[in-house]
């Protein structure tokens, strides 16, 4: 089993890179994956990756505890996953049409999951979004929609969480609620009156910075109910907790069934691919609204996602990621009282996050994940991580002790608690 890297991290390759790459990209990188909003010494160029391990440019090796930001739900390079891919690539990706894996992977998504009798496939979890709201909008014939304050739902003029280069009327007809607050949720949806499409509830609450939360059931019973009453779409957002918090989805964990459900990331374990699932009721609008792209249909995406449901189906990946997760979770709390430092561990264990108390700009948290980049262990500071099938419980024993010299680092600067 590969030890932690050596604290000493060369960076000069990736320094090129940044340099090369400002020239060409404004900003040098766009979007979450600018290592520019990440403690100094965070590569930004990576070379490959294996099982839950990830190499930088520099040669430098990671235990990955971000999963490139959650798709790859059973590591990096899974055998079977790329085998699916690259016999799809040597008959065909992108044709005039779709392969047969695209009714294939369709069928098998509809089995899946408990709520879904129909789905459309896109590409990333920003187009999984827009197109459920426009399929709310087309079977409603309604306008509002209700979203979480400072949730995260993608980067279209209608959600990205930066309003530069849009304009107010992108967002004319959102109304805000605050997750898990059933009175304020009813507030929004009075707001809404007789104009009701849709109710956008993330899987659990993952603002960014801020304590996770798991859904509260009577929470999730009450937008249900809601929709119910105003004939207005349930959407639930599974694009980061899909596949790991429930086999058949987030919220049979809390027994409400959405009616339309956004899907990306984990669901094919790496390559691009997004799904839009749907309740019968709702299948003659997902006809009548008009979203398309060239790539959306690609097979070896497909391909590699029938592998994905294969591989978690037959291992059981959501009690897997669960156990490791929790297993991570129990040795950050011991180190963390062992340190006399205070932190929070909130969500679900298989996406953990840890936040310091007493942090507001988050500089105990940055300490401590760069002391822990710098012995091979790469978390991050405030968004919460992901767990993968290829994590053992030997990984994680080796990032604890990583993080074990991340918490006294952390004691000794800033004291305890």
């Amino acid at each position: 089993m590969p030890s932690v890297a050596s604290p000493a991290l060369a960076n000069h390759q990736d320094a090129q890179l940044r340099q090369r790459a400002a020239r060409v990209v404004p900003g040098g990188m766009t979007g979450h994956l600018n290592a520019a909003a990440l403690p100094a010494g965070y590569p930004q160029f990576f070379e490959r990756g294996q099982g839950c391990r990830v190499w930088d440019v520099d040669g430098n090796a990671y235990i990955d505890f971000m999963c490139s930001w959650g798709p790859n739900l059973l590591g990096h390079h899974h055998p079977e996953v790329d085998a699916a891919a690259a016999r799809q690539q040597a008959l065909g990706d992108c044709l005039n049409g779709p392969t047969p894996r695209f009714v294939e992977l369709a069928e098998r998504f509809v089995a899946r999951s408990a709520h879904a009798d129909w789905v459309l496939f896109q590409k990333n979890g920003t187009d999984a979004t827009t197109v459920g709201v426009m399929v709310a909008r087309a079977a409603t014939g309604k306008r509002k929609v209700l979203v979480a304050t400072k949730a995260y739902h993608g980067a279209d003029p209608w959600c990205t969480p930066v309003p530069n280069g849009i304009t107010a009327e992108d967002r004319a007809h959102l109304i805000y609620y605050t997750y898990n607050d059933v009175a304020s949720l009813e507030a929004a949806a009075a707001a809404a009156g007789d104009d009701l499409a849709a109710i956008v509830c993330s899987a659990f609450k993952h603002d960014i910075g801020v304590d996770q939360e798991l859904p509260r059931p009577e929470f999730a019973r009450r937008a249900r109910a809601l929709c119910d009453k105003a004939g207005a779409a349930l959407i639930l957002d599974e694009v980061r907790a899909g596949y790991r918090m429930h086999a058949g989805g987030s919220w049979e964990t809390v027994g409400v069934r959405p009616d339309l459900s956004a899907w990306s990331k984990s669901i094919a374990n790496g390559y691009a691919l997004a799904a839009v699932t749907g309740v019968d009721a709702l299948r003659d609008a997902a006809t009548r609204i008009y979203t398309t792209g060239s790539f959306w249909s690609g097979g070896v995406a497909m391909a590699a996602g029938l592998a994905t449901l294969e591989v978690a189906e037959s291992t059981d990946v959501v009690a897997h990621v669960h156990r490791m997760g929790q297993r991570f979770r129990d040795g950050i709390a011991a180190q963390a009282t062992s340190h006399g430092v205070g932190v929070r561990q909130t969500g679900p264990a298989a996406l953990p996050l840890i936040l310091f108390d007493n942090d507001p700009g988050v500089d105990r948290g940055a300490v401590f994940a760069a002391e822990a980049l710098r012995r091979g262990v790469y978390l991050h500071p405030r968004h919460n991580m992901f767990l993968s099938l290829a994590h053992t419980e030997q990984d994680i024993d080796l990032a604890l002790q990583a993080t074990d010299a991340a918490f006294a680092l952390v004691a000794q600067r800033f004291g305890s608690h």
